[in-house]
């Protein structure tokens, strides 16, 4: 049965050096739960997400298709090995560290219940600095993206709470065939897949889709 093993949030920013507004909120630790869990908005737009989560710049974290970050325990279990160090719950930055069902394969579109909360698969998380200087890994943004084991960012179908241990339950999966291997590896390393977002309709953010038509527009850029 698959489940939330872990539920972790950042009860406060962290100042740093290496991030672009100055603080991040990466830092997630495990909590007992529940939490609510809302719908955010627009992203820029302070608020929303899972309560009491802290995010360091709202420019580029949060909104609605950012509005909660999944990793599996099975992936964190495979870096642990890899890297050789201990990898608590939460320490990708992950609201929701789970057990028993796979985020890279994961449809975007698909629906995932979770306590009394709808949350639906949006994409992939992009490895950026922040993520290299937290974890102390050299070169680790090319390591993270050669694997492909992104895990899943999701927005918030139906606001509710959810808690450690509570069950997933996959309501609906489309049927495309547009996973978050495949959509992390189009903003990556294979632009060329960049059209098959679109499978995806308004699952995808609007951003990415614009991204999509720029591309496919000759002379734009």
């Amino acid at each position: 049965m698959p489940v939330v093993l872990s539920l972790n949030v950042a009860q406060k920013t962290t100042p740093v050096d290496y991030a672009r507004a100055g603080v991040t909120g990466i830092d997630k630790r495990p909590v007992d739960g529940p939490l609510e869990v809302s719908v955010p908005g627009p992203q820029g737009t302070a608020g929303g997400g899972i309560a009491g989560d802290s995010i360091g710049d709202w420019t580029v974290h949060g909104g609605d298709y950012q509005a909660v970050y999944g990793y599996a325990r099975e992936d964190l279990d495979w870096w642990q090995a890899e890297l050789g160090v201990d990898l608590h719950n939460g320490q990708f930055g992950e609201n929701l560290t789970t057990q028993g069902i796979d985020h890279t394969t994961a449809r975007v579109g698909e629906r995932w219940r979770i306590g009394t909360a709808t949350l639906e698969v949006s994409g992939p998380r992009v490895p950026c600095r922040t993520f290299a200087e937290f974890l102390g890994q050299r070169g680790w943004v090319k390591r993270f993206t050669q694997v492909a084991r992104p895990g899943a960012y999701f927005r918030v179908l139906e606001a509710g709470r959810f808690a450690p241990g509570d069950e997933i339950t996959v309501l609906h999966r489309p049927d495309h065939d547009l996973t978050v291997e495949l959509f992390f590896r189009a903003v990556t390393t294979e632009p060329d897949l960049l059209p098959r977002l679109l499978e995806a309709g308004d699952s995808v953010a609007p951003h990415m889709i614009e991204l999509v038509h720029k591309r496919s527009t000759p002379g734009v850029s």
